[in-house]
């Protein structure tokens, strides 16, 4: 800022004096009131650099979020590992409603708060997928959508018709459905062949998406996901169903130390 309020006096400025070369008493009037400009100058860039800030994708942990420098900026969640007890009880436990990968009957569940256009998600996505994997029976994978709207536009009608690709096939269509976005999501704008191939119907999915019934379900995830303390996706949390406890893991981090609270949750 200071450097380009700096580089218009000078520009404006020796503008002023090569063009009054033969009326010396002039020229110094003219340089303060080119200072005055390049003042004016410094402000307007000023205005326009907060007009543009506003929300924005940053790289904190691998993670879409919210630029905390703003006000427009939803609340810090809570900080990586253990969440407090009181924290932790206001994560909603698994219900029949969420769609569930690997042994529905897992004790420990890795619940992640989503949004389809996030690219962090998107590399997320098979370190979760190596969870269920390597882990078995211990662990399931719950997904709840979490659309980051201010910078991601797509992500909530994806969301929807991911809902309404479960309703047609059922919990392993809204998985496959799943996968093939993630796998690139540079075709959000054209869901109806990821739907297609998923297994469902088109003219029937493109009607779902249409009516937007599934619009209160993917606000009630984002809603509960504010109140759980995630600011930003992917928002995973770790839970023990049997003991309550909670562990929390803001971004796309690798299996390693996503390994590291799991097996602490299932010592726990």
């Amino acid at each position: 800022m200071v450097d380009k309020t700096v580089f218009s006096v000078q520009n404006i400025t020796r503008m002023a004096k090569k063009s009054l070369l033969g009326n010396e008493k002039l020229t110094p009037l003219l340089i303060i009131v080119s200072i005055i400009l390049a003042f004016a100058v410094g402000v307007l860039w000023q205005k326009v650099e907060n007009l543009g800030g506003g929300l924005k994708t940053t790289p904190s942990q691998g993670q879409a979020v919210v630029d905390p420098q703003q006000p427009q900026a939803r609340p810090q969640g809570p900080s990586l590992g253990k969440v407090p007890e009181e924290q932790a009880s206001k994560l909603p436990r698994v219900t029949r409603d969420d769609h569930v990968r690997g042994n529905p009957g897992a004790n420990i569940a890795l619940i992640e708060y989503s949004d389809y256009e996030c690219p962090f998600c998107a590399r997320f996505h098979p370190t979760a997928q190596q969870v269920v994997d390597e882990y078995g029976d211990q662990v399931k994978w719950v997904y709840r959508h979490f659309p980051l709207d201010a910078i991601h536009p797509r992500a909530r009608t994806a969301a929807m018709a991911a809902e309404c690709v479960a309703e047609l096939g059922g919990n392993d269509a809204f998985w496959r459905f799943t996968d093939l976005l993630y796998e690139d999501i540079t075709k959000i704008g054209d869901l109806s062949p990821i739907a297609q191939s998923a297994g469902v119907n088109v003219s029937q999915f493109e009607s779902c998406v249409q009516s937007g019934r599934y619009a209160d379900k993917v606000e009630k995830d984002y809603q509960e996901g504010l109140a759980a303390g995630v600011s930003g996706t992917p928002g995973n949390f770790i839970l023990n169903e049997t003991t309550g406890d909670v562990w929390f893991v803001p971004g796309a981090y690798p299996f390693d130390q996503l390994k590291t609270y799991i097996d602490e949750a299932l010592q726990s």
